[in-house]
Formats: C-alpha cells, sequence, structure tokens
C-alpha cells in the first residue's frame, strides 16, 4: 500500500479538545478512525479517548497482517468502543456516561470500507468530485423530519442526533463497501467543527487542488476563520491513496510494501483493550445500562 497522509485538531473557541484522531496500519491493511466527544454529557474527552484506544488495539490483535473479515471488524470495532466506555462509566458510578461520535475506515487489497455512528463524516473525492459522503446519525440527514419541520423557521433539533457510542441505547451505525480506491483518489475524515463552517464545494477543491500535507492544515484554519467565536473543535484526517502498480511514487509518506509481518504502526496513544470487553455481551450491555438508569432514578427522587 502507499498513501499520503496528515492529521490536524484544533481546539477553537471551546474550553478543551474533545476531538481524537489516529491511524493504524501492517503492511496489509490500515486503519483510519476519527472520535468527537459529545457535549453536554461528562468526560467527552474521555470517550472519545476510549473509542479511538479501543479500536486500535483490536486493529492491532486481528491484523495478522490483514483482517480476516473487514466488515466484522468495524462492526465488532464500533460494539468494542461502546461497551469500553460504559464500562468506564458503570465502574465509576456515573450518573451519565461520557459519549462520544465516531468515524472508522480500513483499507485492505486496495479497498475502502467504512463505518460511522453520530456526524462525524467521511468523504471520498475522486477526480474532482465528492463521490461518496457518510450521512449524519440525524433527523435531518436521515429524512426523518416531517415537512412541518423543514421550514426556514423551524430549525430547532434538525441537526440533533439520535445515536452516539456511550448513550443508554445500543448504537446505530452504518456499514459501508468495500469501495476500490484508484489513483489520485483522497479520502477525508472530519468532526463536525469543520464541516459545518465549510460548503462541500470548498472542501472538494482544497482537496483536490492540494497535497492533503497542505489542504489539511488549510481547510481547519479556514474553518476556524468562518466560525469565530462560535468555532467548536476541529479536526480533520485526510489521505492520498497511490494504485500499487503506480510507476513512481509522488508524494506519499507511508508505504508498507516493506513492512515485515507482525510490525504494527500506529498514531495513537497506547492502550489496551480490556481482557473482559470481549466477554461483554449484549445481556451485560444491559445490565451495564441498567444499572446506571437505576441510579439516574435514585439521584432523581433523592433530589425529589
Amino acid at each position: 500500500m502507499k498513501f499520503s497522509v496528515f492529521q490536524v485538531s484544533r481546539k477553537g473557541a471551546r474550553d478543551k479538545n474533545e476531538d481524537r484522531m489516529g491511524y493504524c496500519y501492517t503492511s496489509g491493511s490500515a486503519m483510519f478512525m476519527l472520535a468527537d466527544g459529545m457535549g453536554g454529557h461528562p468526560e467527552g474527552e474521555v470517550a472519545a479517548q476510549l473509542a479511538i484506544q479501543t479500536m486500535a488495539a483490536l486493529f492491532q490483535k486481528e491484523a495478522k497482517p490483514e483482517l480476516a473479515n473487514v466488515a466484522g471488524f468495524l462492526n465488532n470495532a464500533v460494539r468494542s468502543a461502546h461497551r469500553q466506555i460504559l464500562r468506564y462509566a458503570n465502574d465509576r458510578g456515573m450518573l451519565d456516561a461520557p459519549r462520544t461520535t465516531v468515524v472508522l475506515a480500513v483499507i485492505q487489497n486496495g479497498a475502502m470500507s467504512w463505518t460511522h455512528c453520530g456526524d462525524s463524516r467521511l468523504y471520498l473525492i475522486r477526480q474532482a468530485e465528492l463521490l461518496m459522503r457518510s450521512r449524519d446519525h440525524s433527523l435531518l440527514e436521515q429524512d426523518l423530519l416531517k415537512p412541518s419541520a423543514l421550514r426556514s423557521d423551524n430549525v430547532r433539533n434538525r441537526n440533533v442526533l439520535f445515536t452516539c457510542l456511550g448513550s443508554p441505547t445500543r448504537p446505530v451505525y452504518d456499514l459501508v463497501g468495500p469501495v476500490n480506491l484508484q489513483q489520485g483518489d483522497r479520502v477525508m475524515l472530519c468532526s463536525d467543527g469543520l464541516w459545518s463552517a465549510l460548503s462541500e464545494q470548498d472542501i472538494v477543491a482544497d482537496l483536490m487542488q492540494k497535497p492533503v500535507d497542505l489542504a489539511v492544515p488549510d481547510l481547519v484554519e479556514k474553518a476556524l476563520r468562518l466560525a469565530g467565536s462560535h468555532s467548536d473543535n476541529v479536526t480533520c484526517l485526510a489521505l492520498e491513496w497511490e494504485t500499487p502498480d503506480t510507476f513512481e511514487t509522488t508524494r506519499a509518506a507511508i508505504t508498507t510494501d516493506s513492512i515485515l509481518d507482525g510490525v504494527f504502526a500506529s498514531t495513537v496513544q497506547a492502550g489496551w483493550l480490556d481482557s473482559e470487553a470481549d466477554d461483554l455481551d449484549d445481556q451485560a450491555i444491559e445490565r451495564s445500562i441498567a444499572e446506571i438508569n437505576a441510579a439516574i432514578r435514585r439521584s432523581a427522587q433523592k433530589k425529589a
């Protein structure tokens, strides 16, 4: 595999940065991740970090050097991250669990598959056109709004998410792919702090006209400038794909052909996969959720 990749995360006008991102690769597989800790709930940055670390640890465990089942891995990665966040909240007796969105892509054998939960997005751009984009899990993006709610004077809750990792309900997530990549394809993962400030035309133009190591920081700075004092955390990770039969590498920063089997490279801060996480089945998840909800009810009764 040959690809160039660049990532940037900025705090914006927020008190702290609750976004996390990273990528991992072996000689035969690569994974790219981004998580956006949700405000309005405690420790969003913890939820995002737990999600990224859990998925990276699972990738390291299963990519030997390729994943046996990419779709199965993506499904397990999202569920494992969700479980780890619930476990974290339950172990600390938290009345409200930390929550995060996530978008995750795997490239293997020249094809990309991805999943997402929430409104962190993936863009696939080919030959200066937007080929595919993930759809947010919001009422507006999923076409779940009644016609009356689409009026310009009735905008409340249109972009509110109905799913995320760490919520008391099972996360809703989409699996897409595999999609064969072509020479020069650009793939971008970003948090809502970027896409909410920029048009799709701006995103496509920047990514296609510049190498990713210039386009990514330019897009982030543009989003921060346009959002001004209302800027959210802005995080962006983008890559340019090169096909294996390309005679000469252009700007690719990473070539995995020379990596030995068993070697794992990662930009994610070292973490570990809870040995009990793999055994946390749906019943255990429901028990954990029930315990959190029971604690919330007890707290409400005391206040009453």
